[in-house]
């Protein structure tokens, strides 16, 4: 069984930083896509950032150069720096992972973290 824990939404002002973070565990056999989503009240959960194995990353526009995803493979981990927060980026965070477990690659998600930007 494979689980992934997010950690490090809050609250913070606009302009502010945060970093979330996002462990996978359990029966892994090797890791490829990683990445993270987010979902703002009322609307549908949208693709922020993703990450090979490789390390090659894509962003949506809209947080392109104020995030950046990085993981580390050794840890089965990804994380997301996020800085110059906006009110906009509001929403649940969820870390995404395309893990090959006992049998087969799957798709896993975490729990959620939220992340909340004031005015």
């Amino acid at each position: 069984q494979v689980q992934l824990v997010e950690s490090g939404g809050g609250l913070v002002q606009a302009g502010g930083s945060l970093r979330l973070s996002c462990a996978a565990s359990g029966t892994i056999l090797s890791v490829n896509l990683m990445g993270w989503y987010r979902q703002a009240p009322g609307k549908q959960r949208e693709l922020v950032a993703l990450i090979g194995s490789g390390g090659t990353a894509i962003y949506a526009d809209s947080v392109e150069g104020r995030f950046t995803i990085s993981r580390d493979s050794a840890k089965n981990s990804v994380y997301l720096q996020m800085n110059s927060l906006k009110p906009e980026d509001t929403g649940v965070y969820y870390c995404s992972a395309n893990i090959h477990d006992t049998y087969a690659f799957s798709t896993y998600w975490g729990q959620g973290t939220q992340v909340t930007v004031s005015s």
